[in-house]
């Protein structure tokens, strides 16, 4: 077993114009300053970092890592979340999307999509000069819409979905395998890997590629009231990425699971700091440990209520509570009487012929 490394932080959440969150020395010295000891990288922010430079100049990856160190910083992975989502967008949700996307292709589907996946792939570039061996990334949905089957949903529009995010994504894929680097899907709802079920359909069409990969997030599951431990049990040989977010879901006799249109405060199931919530982390970092996930513990802060910054340095400490160092040795090893075969033989009855 190896103990999993910690704590670290995805800045997607913390990005801002001032200092010291508009800066890639300043927010690193910050996030060290709260006691974490890597950061995750929005690659869409080029207030933290150039992907175009990234995915071409070695030199840059060396001076973009060397600035962290030098603040007591890891960087743990990048994340296309954004330009991943953009690889497939249904038509309804073009206008709402096109933001995430450079103001050249806004507004035109086919050109966004070119975009989108250049940017992973740049990203999946820069990953490997950086000697990152995972990145983050959402699927892109184009059967999300139909999530709910009413109206009846037509025989095969299911699967025509999913073969074609396959078709779009299986290039991709090839060239993370080129790289030397994973493309872990978180699986979240709005995606059409949305579930174990889902990333099951997307992997199948993919022919199993050893590249398609997961970011396992529990707070996306309490709030589909999914098994998350179980969860990792069944899919822990694909898990090699973790998001450590707290989440709640109490449902009421007005609203559960979808919330009625609410705001994040008065949901029934919503994101919490960490502690705060629902999740059994105790009881994942466990099973996480046993089966041996080597990767990082990444704070993802998402609160309804809470300030930021304190929900930033609570996780710091929250996660580093929860981090087992693995043993070295067995508890009873004490006892150990220095049998051999012919012990065992001797004690179980079994003589030699």
């Amino acid at each position: 077993m190896r103990t999993i490394k910690g704590p670290a932080l995805f800045l997607a959440q913390f990005a801002g114009d001032e200092a010291p969150f508009n800066s890639w020395d300043a927010i690193t010295r910050w996030a060290a300053d709260c006691g974490y000891r890597g950061v995750q990288v929005p690659s869409w922010d080029g207030r933290f970092i150039d992907l175009e430079k990234a995915a071409s100049s070695k030199d840059y990856c060396d001076e973009f890592k060397g600035v962290a160190a030098n603040n007591g910083i890891e960087v743990t992975e990048l994340s296309t979340h954004l330009q991943g989502q953009l690889v497939a967008v249904h038509p309804a949700y073009d206008e709402a999307f096109d933001g995430f996307a450079a103001e050249s292709v806004r507004g035109d589907p086919k050109a966004r999509q070119e975009w989108a996946v250049d940017q992973v792939k740049m990203a999946l570039e820069a990953s490997k000069h950086l000697g990152l061996g995972a990145m983050a990334s959402f699927s892109g949905a184009l059967a999300w819409p139909y999530v709910y089957p009413w109206p009846q949903r037509p025989a095969g529009l299911v699967e025509a979905a999913f073969d074609e995010l396959a078709k779009r994504w299986r290039p991709i894929l090839d060239h993370a395998d080129e790289c030397g680097v994973d493309i872990c899907y978180e699986i979240h709802p709005g995606e059409d890997l949305h579930d174990g079920v889902t990333f099951e359909m997307f992997l199948e069409r993919v022919n199993d590629h050893a590249r398609c990969n997961m970011l396992y997030d529990p707070s996306h599951y309490v709030l589909q009231h999914l098994d998350y431990l179980a969860n990792i049990d069944i899919y822990h040989r694909r898990i090699k990425m973790f998001h450590v977010k707290d989440a709640e879901l109490n449902p009421t006799g007005r609203q559960g699971v979808y919330g009625g249109f609410q705001g994040w405060v008065d949901r029934a199931g919503r994101f919490r700091s960490l502690g705060d919530g629902q999740v059994d982390f105790k009881g994942i970092f466990s099973k996480l440990t046993a089966y041996d996930f080597d990767g990082w513990a990444v704070v993802e802060w998402e609160c309804a209520l809470k300030h930021p910054e304190d929900g930033a340095r609570e996780g710091a400490q929250f996660v580093s509570d929860h981090i087992i160092r693995v043993t070295e040795k067995a508890f009873d090893d004490f006892a150990d009487s220095g049998t051999d075969d012919d012990a065992n033989r001797r004690m179980l009855g079994i003589s030699r012929r």
